[in-house]
C-alpha cells in the first residue's frame, strides 16, 4: 500500500492530506478530515448517501479513489453552511418535511445544488432523473420533490 501526500481543496480550503493509493475519497473526507455529512450506505454507489460535488458535479465518494480529486474542488455538506446559516436547499429540505432519519439528505441536497446551478428552473421530470441514483427510504420523494421546487423558487427569486 502507497501512501503519499496530495492536495486538495475542500470546501473552499486548501488542504493537503496524506492518502493511500487505494483509499476511497469518502474515506478521506470522514477518516481524515472528519467530514461525516458524506454517509458511507452501500459501498458500491447505487444509494447516493456519499455523494459529494468534486468540480461542481456530483460523485460517489465511496467508490472514488481520493487520488482522483488531488487539486479539484470537493464540496461537501459541511461548506454549504460555514456560518451556521442554512443555505436555501437545506432550507427548502427542513420545511417541506424532506429531512426523515437524515442518512441521504446530504447526498441529496448537494445533487440538487448541482442540479440548479445547471438547470436553474427543472421540470419534475429532470428532477426525478437528476436524482435516480439516490435511494431514500423515508420520504417517500414527493417531500423532496416539492423541497427541489421550493429552493428552485427561492434561488431564482434571490438572483432578480
Amino acid at each position: 500500500m502507497s501512501t503519499r501526500q496530495r492536495d486538495f481543496i475542500v470546501n473552499g480550503v486548501a488542504r493537503q492530506v496524506t492518502v493511500a493509493d487505494e483509499q476511497t475519497l469518502a474515506d478521506m473526507l470522514r477518516d481524515q478530515l472528519g467530514l461525516t455529512g458524506c454517509k458511507v450506505g452501500c459501498d458500491q454507489a447505487v444509494c447516493g448517501a456519499c455523494t459529494v460535488l468534486v468540480d461542481g458535479a456530483p460523485v460517489a465518494a465511496c467508490s472514488s479513489f481520493a487520488f482522483m480529486a488531488e487539486g479539484a474542488a470537493i464540496e461537501t455538506i459541511e461548506g454549504l453552511a460555514p456560518r451556521g446559516q442554512l443555505d436555501p436547499v437545506q432550507q427548502a429540505f427542513l420545511e417541506t418535511g424532506a429531512v426523515q432519519c437524515g442518512f441521504c439528505t446530504a447526498g441529496l441536497i448537494l445533487s440538487v445544488h448541482a442540479l440548479l446551478r445547471r438547470v436553474p428552473d427543472p421540470d419534475d421530470a429532470t428532477i426525478r432523473h437528476w436524482l435516480e441514483a439516490h435511494v431514500c427510504r423515508c420520504t417517500g420523494y414527493a417531500a423532496i420533490l416539492n423541497a427541489v421546487r421550493l429552493a428552485a423558487r427561492r434561488m431564482m427569486q434571490a438572483v432578480a
